[in-house]
């Protein structure tokens, strides 16, 4: 049997903005571009890394909003659906702050993420991604890295 072949990975780099708006500004971004109306997960992976500059008390206020009561180890992972863009990027712009990294795993599948609390995120994308990669470009002013080898 010949093994099936693994699609190209393309990542653009984009570095967090320096100013709250900014931030702000990117966050509602991703919500509104890489969601398509479908769902979304946000998996929280990395915390306590920067304890300093952790609002804790925000970050469980915003899910106590939301009905959730469990603890970020309990459940890491955060479900939106298609019409929650801005409560997608609300979580996400406190998991930045926070200096908390994880990923952006959509169900359109067009494009996710990865997120860093050494503040950057890479945006990933297969060959049916590419232009909505280029629009990250354009947006951000990024560069495309090439492919990753796996």
């Amino acid at each position: 049997m010949k093994p099936e072949a693994t699609p190209e990975i393309h990542r653009a780099h984009v570095h967090y903005p320096t100013t709250t708006g900014r931030i702000l500004y990117l966050t509602q971004w991703i919500g509104n571009s890489l969601l398509f109306r479908n769902p979304a997960l946000v998996w929280i992976t990395e915390w306590g890394v920067w304890s300093s500059s952790e609002n804790w008390h925000l970050y469980y206020k915003l899910r106590q909003g939301y009905g959730d009561l469990r603890l970020l180890n309990e459940a890491p992972g955060h479900l939106f659906l298609g019409h929650e863009s801005e409560d997608l990027a609300s979580f996400l712009q406190i998991a930045m702050f926070n200096g908390w990294g994880g990923y952006i795993l959509t169900q359109a599948d067009h494009v996710n993420a990865f997120f860093s609390h050494d503040e950057y995120i890479d945006f990933f994308a297969a060959q049916g991604g590419l232009g909505l990669l280029e629009d990250i470009r354009k947006e951000f002013g990024t560069v495309e890295h090439p492919p990753k080898e796996v």
